[in-house]
This record gives C-alpha cells, structure tokens and sequence, in this order.
C-alpha cells in the first residue's frame, strides 16, 4: 500500500471515530462538521481510485 492510500485511509478512520463520537456526545454542529469532513476524505478517496469500504479493516 502506497503511502497516499494509507494516509487517506487512516484519515478515514479518524474522521469516522470523531464522527462517531460527537454523535455519541450528541453534538450536532461538531457530527456536521465531521461528516462534511468524511464525505470530502471519501470523495478525494475515490477520485484517486481507493475505496475505503474495501480497504478499510472492520472490526467486529
């Protein structure tokens, strides 16, 4: 894996635990921001032709 893939990647994953989180903690304004942020990660990953859902290691 090169290292743009592994970096967008584990932005991916950070920005899906932040996301996470401030849903948990039930703050709006900080899941939008995260969200917008996710959505972004995902669409540049894509655009260089990563999929996250693929390449991403889910645990159970």
């Amino acid at each position: 894996m090169d290292a743009f893939t592994a970096g967008i990647l584990q932005r991916i994953r950070n920005t899906e635990q932040d996301l996470h989180r401030a849903l948990e903690s039930g703050d709006e304004f900080l899941a939008e921001v995260e969200q917008s942020e996710l959505d972004d990660l995902r669409r540049i990953a894509a655009d260089h032709g990563v999929d996250p859902v693929l390449s991403l290691p889910r645990s159970a």
